[in-house]
């Protein structure tokens, strides 16, 4: 499984883990619904189980991913100023490229 953060991405996550209490607590990218050959993502924090695998990340920042969802292995996660501040998760290795 492979994920990739943006710089801006890592910046706002990292802000986000320094604030949380619990420090056990990773990233989880999900599935909030999938059509066709692509999906749709959510993310949150929270602890891994034994359906997880955990990726670390160049950003140096882990997350948990569900080993039997072929639509995660690949994701990235970005974070973006304009049109709309906020996160944005795609696949671009599944031919996802944002939303449509």
């Amino acid at each position: 499984m492979n994920c990739k953060i943006s710089r801006n991405a890592a910046k706002k996550i990292l802000e986000e883990l320094e604030q949380e209490e619990d420090k056990s607590l990773k990233v989880r990218v999900y599935i909030t619904h999938s059509h066709g050959d692509h999906a749709h993502y959510g993310m949150s924090l929270d602890t891994p189980t034994d359906k997880d695998v955990v990726v670390s990340t160049d950003k140096n920042i882990d997350v948990i991913l569900e080993k039997d969802q072929p639509l995660l292995d690949g994701i990235r996660i970005d974070y973006f100023y304009v049109p709309e501040e906020g996160f944005a998760i795609t696949n671009p290795s599944k031919g996802n490229h944002g939303d449509h």
